[in-house]
């Protein structure tokens, strides 16, 4: 069986505690989609660590973890993640696997993003520059290299021939810097990452089910991200979304038993894009400096809000969402008053469904206000001592998305987790 954990919202909801969390009642975890662009955040030994494409179960030396060929790797970031999990005294290539299926990100790719994103002006979608947009370019255009390409003899003249491509596109936007500077960092990562497991990772994970294994797939960014039903076109290049798991790993519908959302107690989001629920006010600042709202993988500040639950139940339903973690609750001991967004006011009539184009219409969402309840909350760890209030806040958010919270994250700490 293959459980599934994933965010709900624009990314950056703390997947990487939650998976961490979980971890230790499975087998295998497994990485399906994104790359480099996603900042895991994790405390391992009172010591914070992000991971950004190593899967999260990596810190349980008893669990195996795979790359999975929904995700563009960047060997360049992957060298620096192994050296961070190796200086905290974990033997990374005893239980990392790499699936040979999985897109390389190259030099080019780098270039491209950064001068796609210059070119656009005013009109930039928020690009993290990774690489990662031209990376899947490549593949659905069937010119991209893959991590089993690398025990090909004729990978450097594939190599070569992709390169030249990306420099014409590059001249096409007046690029001006030489990618050629970034090749040396590039070849020398490649020797690390052929020092790890490469495996065909559909039948890796194919053989772990005969075994009766229990996997984790773990996702990447949020699912108001995906390609096809998010924010378009300010998401990122990949299924953020439960189906990405059956496409990212090569695993049938069947194999799926339960769906973990997460979502924060409120919102945030990174890069351009609408937001519907921002808050510009001393509301926002507050939560940006008490919830420490700031991208891991950029350090860009995050555009916080209230919690938008058209968009939450909307991501429930794409994503078959079983259970909800909530994360940050412990952010919100303060205020008097929390809102949330139960519907959006458009062209003056209210619905409370997500439209085919946020970005270009004038949309006014509408609030419910619940009390606030005015306790830490951080040192709780049984659901029955929480606030009245927030036992009231939890009951509403859950019966509208049609999905039950289960667990709320009340601290950064791995131990802070309460079920509910």
């Amino acid at each position: 069986m293959v459980d599934v954990i994933l965010g709900l919202q624009w990314g950056d909801e703390g997947k990487g505690k939650i998976v961490d969390y979980f971890a230790k009642n499975y087998d295998l975890v497994a990485r399906f989609q994104g790359g480099p662009n996603a900042g895991h955040t994790l405390y391992v030994q009172g010591k914070k660590i992000v991971l950004h494409q190593i899967p999260s179960g990596i810190f349980h030396q008893n669990i195996e973890n795979i790359i999975g060929s929904g995700v563009v790797l960047d060997p360049v970031t992957l060298k620096k993640e192994c050296k961070a999990v190796e200086d905290l005294g974990f033997d990374f290539r005893k239980n990392l696997f790499v699936s040979e299926r999985t897109h390389l990100i190259l030099p080019g790719h780098r270039a491209l993003d950064k001068a796609s994103e210059l070119a656009k002006g005013m009109d930039k979608i928020g690009s993290t520059l990774k690489g990662i947009g031209p990376a899947y370019m490549d593949k659905t255009g069937r010119n991209g290299l893959r991590v089993g390409d690398l025990l090909r003899p004729d990978f450097r003249r594939k190599y070569d021939d992709l390169k030249s491509k990306h420099q014409r596109l590059l001249d096409g936007l007046q690029f001006a810097e030489d990618i050629s500077a970034w090749e040396s960092d590039f070849f020398e990562s490649l020797e690390l990452l052929l020092s790890l497991k490469i495996v065909s990772g559909e039948y890796f994970i194919h053989d772990r089910l005969q075994q009766g294994k229990r996997i984790l797939a773990e996702g990447a960014q949020g699912s108001m991200l995906d390609v096809d039903f998010g924010t378009f076109p300010f998401v990122t290049s990949s299924n953020t979304v439960t189906a990405g798991v059956c496409t990212g790993l090569g695993i049938s519908p069947q194999k799926i038993r339960e769906v973990i959302g997460i979502t924060k107690a409120y919102c945030t989001r990174v890069g351009s894009g609408p937001f519907p629920t921002e808050l510009n006010d001393e509301s926002g600042e507050y939560l940006r400096n008490k919830g420490n709202e700031f991208g891991s993988t950029t350090g860009r500040p995050r555009r916080c809000g209230w919690i938008d639950l058209v968009a939450l139940r909307y991501a429930c339903m794409l994503n078959g969402v079983n259970s909800i973690v909530m994360t940050k609750a412990d952010i919100l001991d303060e205020l008097d008053e929390l809102k949330v967004c139960h519907a959006y006011h458009i062209g003056g009539t209210e619905t409370d469904r997500i439209p085919f184009q946020m970005a270009d219409i004038e949309l006014e969402p509408l609030y419910r206000s619940f009390k606030g309840w005015k306790k830490d909350i951080s040192g709780i760890s049984h659901f029955g001592d929480m606030p009245d209030e927030m036992r009231t806040y939890i009951a509403f958010l859950g019966d509208f998305i049609h999905a039950p919270v289960k667990y709320i994250s009340n601290g950064p700490g791995r131990e802070q987790i309460v079920s509910v």
